[in-house]
């Protein structure tokens, strides 16, 4: 049970710190939090902890020729990655120009937001290059020492359980302000997430194609 429970642990820290720095999936995270409540919140978390869920398989079930696969094309999924921030910066821009309809039951998610928060996240998360070095960079250190699919498992298990553990708190803590925010504060807060997205985009896009060309 000890020896679970430290696999367990040590993917749960992993999965924790690799999800914790606030980047374009916390900014979306923050942002449709505050604009559709927790629901659409921990949706959008859901996708970055599948994200990583599926990247911790990949390094600790030592995947090689799948891990040297993602790193070989690390450069176009930066890009892939760059235009669909620069896409929903955009979207959050155009959102920030319209009146705020405040924070009411009727902007309640709908099955179909929910999934559209879902596979967006999910999507950015996976063609994220901090996310692909950071499980490049922790292969060797996660693959199990006895190889064995169960270890592996036990280990993918933690990395989504640390990093929805995260999204929860930050969902948490949002939903616990967000009453006290007044509504055109809404518009500040697309309008904040709209520039960082297109930053975050043009900086993605840039090592992206550099990359590329270097190669």
């Amino acid at each position: 049970m000890s020896e679970i429970a430290m696999t367990l642990a040590r993917g749960a820290l992993v999965g924790f710190a690799i999800a914790a720095p606030v980047g374009p999936v916390g900014l979306l995270c923050i942002r449709r939090t505050f604009a559709h409540g927790p629901s659409t919140g921990l949706a959008t978390g859901l996708g970055a902890a599948a994200a990583d869920a599926m990247y911790g398989l990949v390094a600790a079930l030592g995947v090689g020729a799948v891990a040297s696969l993602l790193l070989e094309h690390a450069s176009s999924l930066r890009i892939g990655g760059g235009i669909l921030m620069a896409l929903l910066g955009i979207a959050a821009l155009r959102r920030a120009r319209r009146p705020a309809p405040g924070v009411t039951a009727a902007s309640a998610p709908t099955p179909s937001g929910l999934l559209g928060a879902f596979g967006t996240t999910f999507a950015l998360t996976a063609s994220s290059p901090m996310t692909i070095l950071s499980f490049a960079g922790l292969l060797a250190a996660l693959a199990p020492p006895d190889g064995s699919l169960s270890s592996g498992l036990l280990l993918v298990v933690g990395v989504f359980s640390g990093s929805i553990a995260w999204w929860m708190l930050l969902v948490g803590g949002v939903s616990a302000s967000r009453k006290a925010i007044p509504p055109n504060a809404i518009r500040w807060i697309e309008a904040v997430s709209g520039v960082a997205l297109l930053a975050f985009a043009c900086w993605s896009l840039a090592t992206g194609m550099m990359g590329g060309g270097a190669a």
